[in-house]
């Protein structure tokens, strides 16, 4: 293998493993020091707010659990066979590779949340901090673990007028939605690979 491909298979393995451990210490540590729902106030429009979702990335819903857990583990093994064949492939932008590993980090990070936090946790509640437990004594068998989110940007918040049909009078928050660094880092790489990959996207193939 050649110096230049070597570089970019390292330069991948470094951004995913670099994502996961963060990813993972921040849920850890909001796991183990917040109680379910509480809210720390940074700045008026950042707060560290602990909450759990069953669902896709910025809480949403979208079937049954295991279902979703599954489509992950299939979607994760795609996408990383797919960086794999574009590392080794001569031409291919470093930027190209790096957007690819912060997608595969970010969605590896809240698979791991499915796959081992009910093993290793007990449940969340408002009342007190969760802890870790013996494995595979915890709230959720595997692949049916809650993935943890905790960054919520209220940057504004106001009221509807009230002469706006439906809405009106009621308060209304510019970006409500509590995610955590997984979501992040594939939101930033996907807006980036549209941006500037657009290329590269419209002949996405896994063969060489």
């Amino acid at each position: 293998m050649s110096t230049r491909l070597f570089t970019k298979g390292r330069l991948a393995a470094v951004i995913i493993v670099a994502i996961l451990l963060v990813d993972q210490a921040i849920k850890v540590w909001v796991k183990t020091h917040m109680s379910l729902h509480e809210s720390i106030h940074v700045f008026d429009w950042f707060y560290i707010s602990f909450i759990e979702n069953n669902g896709m990335a910025f809480g949403m819903q979208l079937g049954s659990k295991i279902v979703l857990s599954l489509f992950r583990v299939a979607a994760i093994g795609v996408l990383t066979y797919y960086i794999y064949r574009q590392v080794r492939k001569p031409g291919v932008r470093v930027l190209y590779i790096v957007l690819l590993s912060m997608v595969l980090a970010g969605a590896a990070g809240n698979l791991i949340d499915c796959m081992f936090y009910g093993l290793l946790f007990n449940e969340s509640s408002p009342y007190y901090v969760s802890y870790f437990v013996d494995f595979g004594t915890g709230y959720a068998p595997f692949l049916m673990g809650k993935v943890v989110d905790m960054f919520y940007f209220p940057l504004i918040v106001s009221t509807w007028p009230d002469w706006m049909p439906v809405v009106g009078g009621h308060d209304f928050v510019f970006f409500s939605p509590v995610f955590n660094f997984a979501d992040a880092s594939i939101s930033v790489a996907v807006v980036l690979l549209l941006l500037f990959c657009r290329g590269e996207l419209s002949h996405i193939t896994l063969k060489e």
